[in-house]
């Protein structure tokens, strides 16, 4: 277990070369957020876990208990879910999103599709972070006929007549 490293890992490279190479520039492992995030984001509010399935209890072939001392590995798995839980909900309790990675979602044969919803969900965050930032400008063309008309009033006369 001495060789588990929880920094740097292949999921994690895979997820950040992807992120850099499409545009987007982040922090790693930032300390003053809760959890410790993977990747940060500070531009979206985003927050990236890559877990690994066997670690934190995924449902999936990795993420099988073993058959060997059973109850330590139930109890340490389960207090991380927990704990993984909790972080999210502090990260979104001080306006963050939060986004998890799944080992088993960066195989060569559903990783650029995981790659993909990642980049969609970040411009969707993007989006939803500056969608009330922004004024509409007048004479837009999807503004109702009755509005243009009001700005197109004829200017009033000043001065001598």
């Amino acid at each position: 277990m001495s060789r588990i490293h929880s920094k740097n890992t292949k999921p994690e490279m895979i997820v950040r070369r992807y992120l850099y190479a499409n545009g987007f520039r982040f922090r790693v492992n930032v300390r003053t957020l809760p959890g410790t995030p993977d990747i940060v984001l500070k531009k979206y509010r985003t927050a990236i876990f890559i877990n690994g399935c066997f670690w934190h209890g995924h449902v999936c072939q990795q993420g099988r208990m073993p058959k060997s001392n059973v109850e330590f590995w139930l109890s340490k798995i389960t207090r991380n879910k927990e704990r993984d839980e909790e972080v999210r909900d502090k990260l979104r309790a001080i306006g963050w999103r939060t986004m998890v990675i799944w080992e088993c979602q960066l195989k060569p044969a559903v990783r650029q599709s995981t790659l993909e919803g990642v980049v969609y969900l970040l411009n969707e965050a993007f989006l939803d972070l500056y969608r009330g930032k922004c004024k509409p400008s007048l004479g837009r063309v999807d503004e109702p006929e009755e509005f243009s008309q009001l700005v197109a009033e004829d200017s009033p006369q000043y001065g001598r007549k």
